[in-house]
């Protein structure tokens, strides 16, 4: 089981980069680079690139729609040369707040959209020339759409790996499917290992039932708080206001991924109370109503046999990477946990 963890950089980007060379010395095996609508995350990864040596990065995630599908291959690419074969591409399909609202592009067909990066991508980097017919992307353009002008060109660059790790990030059951049948990896959110076989089993067998051998096995990625100790339980109190604006505020009635995943977690009632409150703007209200079960069973936040357990249940689950958030208060203290969570599942 690989350990890895969410960059976040509150504190400092910088400062937080420099903090990783230390954590790749405790055990850490890869971090995740998140692109919302802030700061983009290639030029993060490039940057930690140069400044750690064994770690693996990731893109955790790049949505498919703010690039062409040429361009997040080349991206993958350049990112795996400056990294000397580190990266991995995460894809997700994000939500049509974000790619309708911030990036004015339509929030059509995420499920044929995604297969077709797919496809795109791994030509790009066996340098194939790119000649793409598909219902989302036609490449070169037809001459009735541009110019008439377009060629089927290759990369130009020799990428450092013909094949580079490809991680879907995806709740639904057609998502899930899809992330098993054609990605390296699967990153689900949210992740309860008792409730995992129930809400995707279905879909995880029915994706490797197409999946090809070459791709190896599936890579499962999930997240965790992480806090070890006799008196940390009150720190999963912190797991209330980003499970609140997931469940209740990332988007509207109808068309919130995460509120439909905490219904068929069990928490019908308490899902749909959560959003009513958010969406009214009442924050505060709709945290308190995230179920205390539910925090404690997707953290790894008590004391040592806790966490023990809980690492277990998410290795017989069927997680290979543990992608953890240590609470420590310092540097030093988040530190030890990186070595402490490496030492349990080792």
């Amino acid at each position: 089981m690989r350990i890895g963890m969410a960059l976040n950089y509150s504190g400092g980007f910088k400062e937080t980069v420099a903090e990783l060379a230390d954590y790749e010395k405790a055990g850490l095996d890869i971090v995740f680079v998140a692109e919302a609508y802030s700061f983009d995350a290639v030029s993060q990864m490039g940057y930690i690139a140069a400044r750690t040596e064994r770690l693996e990065i990731a893109s955790g995630i790049l949505p498919i729609y703010s690039r062409t599908p040429a361009l997040l291959a080349m991206t993958a690419a350049g990112l795996d040369y400056v990294s000397d074969g580190r990266f991995t591409l995460g894809l997700g399909a994000s939500g049509p707040q974000v790619i309708e609202g911030f990036h004015g592009v339509p929030y059509t067909a995420p499920l044929g959209r995604t297969r077709e990066v797919i496809e795109i991508c791994r030509q790009v980097w066996r340098r194939e020339r790119l000649v793409h017919e598909g219902k989302h992307y036609t490449l070169p353009l037809p001459p009735e759409r541009g110019t008439g002008l377009g060629k089927p060109l290759k990369l130009i660059n020799h990428p450092v790996r013909p094949r580079i790790p490809i991680v879907i990030a995806a709740i639904g059951p057609k998502n899930v499917e899809l992330a098993a049948e054609l990605a390296e990896g699967w990153e689900p959110i949210f992740y309860v290992p008792e409730k995992a076989a129930d809400v995707w089993g279905p879909s995880l067998a029915a994706g490797k039932a197409k999946r090809d051998p070459e791709l190896g096995e599936l890579d499962v990625i999930a997240q965790a708080s992480l806090a070890v100790g006799d008196d940390v339980a009150g720190l999963l109190e912190f797991g209330r206001p980003m499970a609140a604006l997931y469940i209740g505020g990332m988007g509207a009635k109808g068309r919130n991924f995460y509120n439909d995943l905490a219904r068929r977690y069990g928490y019908e009632k308490e899902a749909e109370q959560i959003q009513d409150l958010y969406l009214e703007g009442k924050k505060d209200e709709a945290a308190a109503l995230v179920p205390g079960e539910l925090l404690e069973s997707m953290s790894l936040i008590g004391g040592e046999g806790f966490v023990r357990d809980r690492v277990q249940a998410m290795k017989e689950s069927g997680v290979t990477t543990l992608n953890v958030a240590p609470l420590g208060r310092t540097h030093e203290e988040r530190m030890r946990l990186i070595e402490m969570i490496k030492d349990i599942v080792g």
